[in-house]
């Protein structure tokens, strides 16, 4: 399993992560020998948005003896009423909530209190400035949660959320359909067909922004709708008109600026062991770009995406990293002290570039990589 730092938290976790969802309606017995598995593979990241009563009882059998092995992240505003989960902003209905989750957990506090699904400005408006985020930072101050997530697919919410300095990490929707999309506070936008039907170029600016200042301010990303609800994954179903593998959308997503994790959510042994595949996967079978690069309707053309076809450089040069960090400088307009510290540890540097142009004749996206490479080197010094 590979291990990722989540932003300015400092946690360790796996870059393949657990929802939970998929495991409602299974015995106890059940869950604690998917734990099993999953901690056999490594797994020690989970989320658990769902207030089932019975899904969290399940889930405290299996972490019971060993809570430390694992990294929670639960969510603040879902409550469970009527044998139904709805989300709520009534801060005593959430605080009767988390109260009965530590409770079912058989925990004390909470990694990742996870203020959920907010995704409209008058919703931001309602969290931030009223008892649900005071509330969420007094829990914070108590130990009762280590740090304070958000949940959205609203690439500006998200980006408001983070820049209040409130927010350590963020829950969002990542993969490469939903990236071309702009900001919209309805999230089914992202899964309606017609969103698709026009010519869409590039990664929408509003989510580029989001990923580098998340990058530059350590706050962390784990990852929702990797597969598109399973969308992505047929060539039927899928916008692109092409079907990506588990273990390219995954790739994808963990190529993402800031993203420490993925959340996949497993309804079994099989799949827990499909989504850790991409933790052994080849370099092929990683590779996204066979799967969205050429096609007629959407296109990424001039746009780096990290993906690594452009090595192995003449020079030694790590292309993809040289212009991730080109990149988040960019977008600040100065060269943050992190970033320039990243770039300053690589073992070469933009200025080593021979301008023999091999990388580009296997750029699939058309990047003018000799000219990035230039202009990193006048924005770092060399």
């Amino acid at each position: 399993m590979e291990y990722r730092i989540l932003g300015r938290t400092g946690i360790r976790v796996s870059a393949v992560a657990l929802g939970c969802e998929g495991f409602i309606g299974k015995t106890a017995a059940e869950v604690v020998s998917d734990f099993d598995y999953a901690a056999k593979l490594g797994i020690n990241f989970v989320d658990i948005y769902s207030p089932n009563p019975e899904l969290r009882t399940n889930i405290g059998a299996a972490i019971a003896g060993r809570r430390n092995d694992f990294v929670i992240q639960g969510h603040l505003c879902t409550v469970w009423e009527d044998g139904q989960y709805l989300r709520t902003r009534d801060a005593d209905k959430t605080s009767r909530s988390f109260k009965q989750q530590l409770r079912q957990l058989g925990t004390d506090y909470l990694d990742i209190g996870m203020i959920h699904y907010v995704d409209s400005e008058a919703d931001f408006k309602t969290v931030f400035e009223g008892p649900i985020i005071e509330m969420a930072e007094r829990l914070k101050a108590e130990g009762r949660i280590r740090f304070i997530g958000m949940s959205s697919h609203n690439p500006t919410v998200a980006l408001r959320a983070a820049q209040t300095g409130k927010v350590d990490v963020l829950m969002f929707s990542i993969n490469p359909c939903y990236d071309l999309l702009p900001p919209s506070d309805d999230v089914e936008v992202l899964f309606d067909m017609k969103s698709y039907d026009s010519a869409l170029e590039n990664i929408d600016p509003e989510r580029q922004r989001l990923y580098d200042f998340c990058a530059r301010g350590g706050v962390g990303i784990d990852v929702m709708k990797v597969f598109g609800g399973g969308d992505l994954l047929s060539e039927e179903r899928s916008p692109l008109g092409r079907a990506l593998t588990e273990v390219q959308a995954l790739e994808y997503a963990l190529t993402r600026p800031a993203v420490a994790a993925v959340m996949v959510g497993c309804k079994n042994r099989d799949e827990i062991g499909a989504a850790a595949a991409w933790c052994n996967a080849s370099a092929e079978q990683r590779d996204y770009a066979r799967a969205i690069a050429g096609l007629d309707k959407f296109s990424w053309k001039g746009h780096c995406m990290y993906c690594g076809h452009c090595a192995p450089c003449t020079a030694g040069i790590d292309i993809a990293s040289v212009n991730k960090f080109s990149n988040l400088a960019s977008a600040q307009g100065a060269v943050p002290e992190t970033v320039r510290e990243h770039y300053r540890s690589l073992e070469k540097h933009a200025s080593d570039c021979l301008a023999c142009g091999a990388c580009e004749q296997r750029c699939p996206f058309g990047v003018e990589i000799v000219e990035s490479m230039r202009v990193a080197a006048k924005r770092f010094g060399y």
